[in-house]
């Protein structure tokens, strides 16, 4: 006999051993409904032919169990009647799953148990069922541990890869550790050489500095003369009796000076332009009234006045007001402050300002370029400025400018080194992090670390990225809303369920979160995503890595049968 033929004999006899056992354990005395793990409770090992209630308070004749009277409080007496409330009814179910049901529904014209048993007395029409059922149970439990089994070795090569990665991972990690004090030392050098560099270019670059500074101060001084001498010219030819005073009815002849442009010049007008005093003197007249005053000579010669335009005479003056007005209070600094100042005009705005016809027409022609100008689009300015940036505003001498090269080459470097640090950084941080995560006893779910899984319903699509994050987003477009992000396993040890927390705020409710069930499936992807609770969402997700099989289980003997 072969080893094949022998096993297939010795399965055989116990199958038979096993229905035996079951024929006899099911026939042994019993009052009916009790289980067979509570028969010995209702033995009369004493021959008293007393039954003592469950509870200990009360003792019968063994005779009244059963008899559809209710005598023991805890109703222990009528296991197999509807005469206690809230008792209980058991079904032996031979071939199938036992089960026990309130002892209201026995003989209550319902087949309740799949032996029938719980019908004996109700003419119901029941039929023994247990054997299909059992036979139904027990291929769905074959079928069932034949999947967990398959399941479970996609498990463990999931397992092997997530144990490969972490090596990976290990190995990437020292290496950058190695390479990264390299990097450090580099980055140092670079850093010392860029100093050197600049601090050669910064001592190159005083001496233009310095001689810009000088070219702007002689710039400063050469204004202020030129406004000073504007002002002289100015006060001479308003001071009529040449007194060297100017008085009010000297400026109440100049109609240039008829702020509201009602043809006369009043005291109160001509007073403004003085300070509101009755008469100065040259220097009173040049800190305090020509920053008034010369607004009005550039709008009396048309400064004021755009191209095209045809401004009205009281606008013009309002024009003219602001200006004089904010030349004389700028900054909220003294009058004398402005005095040689950059609010001073220069040759060109005192040539505007003598009207002289040539310089009217360069002014309106630079009047009507700027106009054209503000057609320019956003993208010709931003080319005019990087046109600007790259044309050096300074022409330097060779060695300066071979200094200047320098710098920024070592500039350049040093950034780059930086740049190589930093990436260095963010990686360890990276890795760091993915060893430090719990991804099962064998690593089983490293594999989905990465991975992202959608599901969609009529309204949203659902997005799970397995220790990353949860989202959902509708179909019809639209942003993207933040379920929750990885937290942790749902239990200490426990790999059934994921958390994902501090999600996006819910309006005028918590943030949201997600609860993400695992179960065993032959391929990852999500199964079905609710909402049970305002802003609490549960995924449902199946994964080999959920897998766990059990030589044990491939008998089917995972469920406990009392009757057996």
């Amino acid at each position: 006999m072969s080893p094949k033929q022998c096993s297939g004999t010795w399965l055989l006899l116990l199958a038979t051993i096993c229905n035996f056992c079951l024929l006899v354990l099911t026939e042994l005395p019993r009052p009916r409904g009790v289980s067979l793990s509570q028969t010995s409770l209702y033995e009369d090992r004493a021959g008293s032919g007393q039954f003592v209630c469950l509870d200990g308070k009360k003792v019968i004749h063994r005779e009244r169990i059963n008899d559809d009277y209710c005598d023991c409080d805890d109703g222990s007496d009528e296991p197999g009647t509807a005469a206690c409330p809230g008792g209980s009814f058991h079904c032996t179910n031979a071939g199938y799953k036992p089960l026990s049901i309130p002892s209201s529904r026995v003989n209550d014209g319902i087949c309740d148990c799949c032996d029938a048993s719980d019908e004996y007395a109700s003419q119901a029409n029941c039929v023994n069922t247990c054997s299909e059922l059992g036979k139904e149970d027990r291929m769905r439990e074959k079928q069932r541990s034949e999947m967990l089994k398959t399941g479970n070795q996609l498990r463990l090569e999931m397992s092997q890869r997530g144990r490969a990665l972490k090596d990976e991972q290990r190995v990437r990690l020292a290496e950058l550790d190695k390479n990264r004090a390299e990097a450090e030392a580099l980055k140092q050098e670079k850093a010392t050489l860029k100093s050197e560099a600049e601090e050669l270019e910064n001592a190159a670059l005083k001496v233009y500095r310095d001689r810009e500074e000088e070219a702007k101060k002689v710039k400063e001084e050469a204004e202020a003369v030129n406004n000073r001498d504007e002002a002289e010219e100015t006060f001479r030819k308003y001071d009529s009796n040449q007194n060297q005073m100017l008085e009010l009815v000297e400026l109440q002849t100049r109609i240039v000076f008829d702020r509201n442009r009602d043809g006369a010049v009043t005291e109160d007008e001509a007073r403004f332009f003085l300070d509101e005093r009755d008469q100065v003197d040259f220097e009173t007249f040049v800190t305090l009234c020509w920053p008034r005053i010369k607004p009005f000579l550039m709008m009396d010669s048309g400064l004021f006045k755009a191209p095209g335009e045809n401004h009205g005479e009281e606008e013009v003056v309002e024009e003219a007001e602001l200006q004089s007005e904010g030349m004389y209070d700028l900054e909220g600094s003294e009058p004398n402050d402005q005095t040689g100042q950059d609010g001073q005009y220069g040759d060109e705005e005192y040539q505007r300002s003598n009207g002289d016809e040539e310089d009217q027409e360069a002014l309106e022609e630079h009047d009507e370029e700027e106009d054209e100008g503000d057609d320019v689009g956003e993208g010709e300015i931003e080319e005019a400025a990087r046109g600007a940036a790259a044309k050096p505003t300074v022409e330097y001498d060779p060695v300066t400018q071979d200094l200047i090269n320098k710098a920024n080459e070592a500039r350049n470097q040093y950034m780059e080194a930086d740049r190589h640090v930093r990436e260095m950084e963010q990686e360890i941080r990276s890795i760091k992090e993915l060893l430090d995560k719990d991804y099962g006893k064998e690593e089983e779910f490293a594999a989905l670390n990465g991975e992202c899984f959608n599901f969609e319903d009529r309204e949203y699509v659902y997005k799970l990225c397995p220790f990353d994050r949860a989202s959902q987003q509708p179909r019809s477009g639209g942003a993207e809303t933040r379920l929750g992000t990885w937290d942790r396993w749902n239990g200490p040890g426990d790999y059934s369920a994921m958390l994902y927390s501090n999600g996006a705020p819910c309006w005028n409710g918590p943030q949201r979160s997600a609860l993400v069930h695992l179960e065993c499936g032959l391929d990852t992807r999500v199964l079905s995503v609710t909402e049970p609770n305002r802003c609490e969402y549960e995924y449902r997700m199946q994964t080999p890595a959920a897998c766990f099989y059990q030589e044990d289980q491939s008998n089917g003997a995972k469920e406990t049968h009392d009757e057996l």
